[in-house]
């Protein structure tokens, strides 16, 4: 009921299936930051290669695309549980290959491609199995907040800490470490989570009803275009280094400025599970979104540091509104098509993030200003993110209240 109390935000750790996927999934972040940093180190050691450390920093992406829309499917058709378990042990003996000392470059890469490849099933099962073990929609929404703040404060912490510890423990103990977190996941998995049936059986040729669902109806379309617009707002982070030098916190607040975004979120995700519930939270999508772009316009103005800074927290503020379009798109997708559905939306996001850093890059490189770049993306970026809030609010106005949450999407 819109105005009531939302639930806790610690409600969700009542259910003992999710606490399994939240400890399972905190630990792996936590491993993924130290690979990430483990592979730069040892790419970078061994070729003393900028290419090839970015090289092997794109295929912890590429993958992920392609398995987001052909593999998520996997999910769907065979046991969710199952599949989780059986993907996360995977993963965590190919990072044991990747940890073995001087395997080849070549090796190395296609290791890495693979991991990424099959995380896409993993994670597709993951967060379908997230909505299975909640009946209580707005109990699923509170438990979507807490995993959020969880992994971007890992993440924080992974920008703080992560380069001291591989160096301390060297690459190859780093990556033993991240195929550690695998291994525990997909044996915690297997072990405490209900089994349940498979939520369809279809030939892989029909695997297209995602599609058809999710551009046959209008809600679905708008909560993508919502995650889309993360593309614009990614800009910042993509050209990091260059953005520090252009605003005046020089190499040694290139860290400063990547941590104020994912810091930002996670106030904001803390403050929207605080404040509103959960149809207070869809008709906030538009304007929030709006605020997360629209905040960026002001680097046009090449802004002092510490505003510079402020901006990049509050943009990060408001674009916790992701959660709630995460989570109502998990929400209205019906269970026999949830993970290949999820797989492509989180494919259309991580495609709108590279297009956007990208463009992003190119613009830089041709007008030599940073912030101006940032600047006119963003007011780009406002601007369609009007445009998705207005369509957004119209659709809403269509669906009887109280039915968000519910899979007859129109």
């Amino acid at each position: 009921m819109a105005g009531s109390r939302p639930p806790s935000l610690w409600v969700p750790l009542r259910n003992a299936e999710f606490r399994v996927l939240f400890v399972a999934e905190t630990q792996s972040v936590a491993g993924d930051q130290l690979a990430k940093v483990a592979l730069a180190i040892l790419v970078y050691d061994r070729t003393g290669s900028p290419l090839w450390t970015a090289i092997v920093y794109s295929l912890n992406f590429v993958p992920a695309l392609l398995g987001g829309i052909g593999l998520a499917r996997i999910a769907d058709i065979l046991p969710r549980r199952e599949v989780l378990a059986v993907a996360a042990l995977a993963q965590g003996a190919l990072l044991v290959l990747m940890a073995v000392p001087g395997v080849p470059l070549v090796v190395l890469c296609v290791l890495v491609f693979a991991v990424q490849l099959i995380g896409s099933v993993s994670h597709a099962a993951m967060v379908s199995l997230g909505r299975d073990v909640f009946a209580d929609t707005p109990e699923y929404l509170r438990s979507q907040d807490l995993r959020s703040m969880s992994t971007n404060t890992v993440m924080l912490c992974g920008l703080a800490a992560g380069g001291l510890l591989v160096t301390v423990i060297g690459p190859s103990w780093a990556l033993l470490l991240d195929a550690a977190t695998f291994l525990f996941m997909g044996m915690s998995a297997w072990a405490f989570l209900a089994r349940r049936p498979a939520a369809r059986t279809v030939s892989p040729e029909k695997g297209e009803g995602a599609v058809r669902w999710l551009f046959g109806r209008s809600r679905p379309r708008l909560l993508l275009a919502f995650a889309c617009l993360v593309g614009f707002a990614v800009v910042p982070e993509g050209l990091a280094a260059p953005l520090a030098d252009q605003v005046g916190l020089g190499d040694r607040g290139v860290g400063l400025l990547l941590a104020a975004d994912p810091l930002g979120f996670v106030i904001g995700v803390f403050v929207l599970s605080r404040l509103l519930d959960a149809e207070q939270r869809s008709r906030a999508l538009g304007p929030l979104a709006v605020a997360s772009v629209a905040l960026l316009v002001a680097f046009w103005l090449q802004p002092h540091p510490v505003l510079a800074l402020a901006l990049l927290m509050l943009s990060g503020t408001a674009g916790a509104y992701i959660v709630t379009a995460n989570a109502l798109f998990t929400t209205m997708v019906p269970d026999a098509i949830r993970a290949s559905a999820i797989g492509l939306y989180r494919t259309g996001l991580r495609v709108a993030q590279g297009i956007g850093v990208g463009l992003g890059g190119v613009f830089a490189e041709a007008s030599g200003s940073v912030t101006g770049t940032v600047g006119a993306m963003a007011a780009a970026g406002t601007l369609l993110a009007v445009l998705v809030a207005i369509a957004w609010a119209r659709a809403s106005a269509r669906v009887a209240p109280g039915s968000s949450g519910g899979t007859a999407a129109g």
